[in-house]
């Protein structure tokens, strides 16, 4: 079963993608967001391609737990997100995912136009993981 993780970002999107059996997630990779229907398309194309049972999408909640507005404008895309997909979306909390991703390409000493190529995609895949370490629990 594949789970697709998506961090939600009002310039990027970034992609995550799980093993079929939903142990480990990898990268895909970053869109560029212009705009709903332009990024819509471009995850059809994802979504043929991977065919996810869930999508897991990043809620930005603030370091207190409470919902800004970038928790609404994440709901936004959800619900256009089901216009091109009918099976399950699960958000999980993302505090830290983009910190962490940073942290990661930090070590691996990644740079400039590399590293903010795939800071997003590294994000989606530690919302990802995150959601499937979770799972194993249960």
């Amino acid at each position: 079963m594949r789970i697709l993780g998506i961090d939600y970002g009002d310039a990027r999107v970034g992609i995550a993608v799980s093993d079929l059996l939903g142990f480990m997630a990898q990268g895909v990779r970053t869109i560029k967001n212009r705009g709903t229907e332009k990024l819509l398309t471009e995850l059809k194309e994802i979504l043929d391609e991977y065919k996810p049972e869930k999508i897991v999408i990043g809620l930005p909640k603030n370091m207190d737990g409470s919902e800004g507005f970038r928790v609404d404008a994440t709901h936004e895309f959800a619900d256009a997100l089901k216009t091109i997909y009918d099976g399950e979306i699960v958000f999980w909390d993302e505090r830290l995912s983009s910190v962490g991703a940073a942290r990661f390409l930090n070590e691996t000493n990644t740079r400039g136009k590399k590293r903010k190529d795939v800071l997003d995609t590294v994000a989606a895949c530690i919302i990802l993981d995150g959601y499937l370490s979770s799972q194993k629990n249960k």
